[in-house]
């Protein structure tokens, strides 16, 4: 009889385990359209590590983003005439991390990208625009061309102020 109890006990506990592993899987847990990220990206020696879960896309928009984000400075206008260049500005470097993911076709001021995507932020990509300045979150680090390493591109685990930037997310479920 105590067994008994022990053994309906411990079945018990495992449903409850698996009930609330696969709630958490429903609410974000996996890489399945429309589900948020579980994990979020690191930072190593100044490039982005994307966590085990990121849709393709987002591992290469990092992996683009990863290219620049060392050893190219910043210049205004930069990664607007052709993808690859010197040095970016910051909309040139979130358009070639967009581009990298497949999300545009060809680099986007900032003021264009106010309008890019959808309104918000998005579950593993959000980017921050208004007329002067872009930035983006990827997979919860901040990759931009201020308040970063370096004089170019940069990650960063730092968030700064969403205030006066419009929120844009891709268009379509990762």
């Amino acid at each position: 009889m105590f067994r008994t109890r022990i053994t309906l006990a411990l079945a018990v506990a495992a449903v409850f385990a698996f009930t609330a592993a696969s709630a958490s899987a429903e609410t974000g847990g996996t890489s399945t359209p429309g589900a948020g990220p579980t994990g979020e990206a690191k930072l190593q020696d100044g490039e982005a590590i994307p966590p085990s879960d990121a849709p393709n896309r987002v591992i290469n928009a990092i992996e683009a983003a990863n290219e620049i984000a060392k050893g190219h400075d910043y210049c205004m206008g930069g990664g607007h005439a052709r993808w690859k260049s010197n040095c970016y500005d910051c909309s040139g470097a979130v358009s070639f991390a967009l581009h990298g993911g497949r999300m545009i076709d060809d680099p986007m001021p900032s003021g264009s990208l106010e309008k890019w995507g959808e309104k918000g932020k998005g579950d593993w990509i959000t980017v921050y625009a208004n007329s002067g300045h872009a930035f983006a979150v990827i997979a919860g680090l901040r990759f931009d061309t201020s308040m970063t390493d370096g004089k170019g591109p940069g990650w960063s685990d730092e968030m700064r102020s969403g205030r006066g930037y419009k929120k844009r997310h891709f268009n379509d479920k990762i």
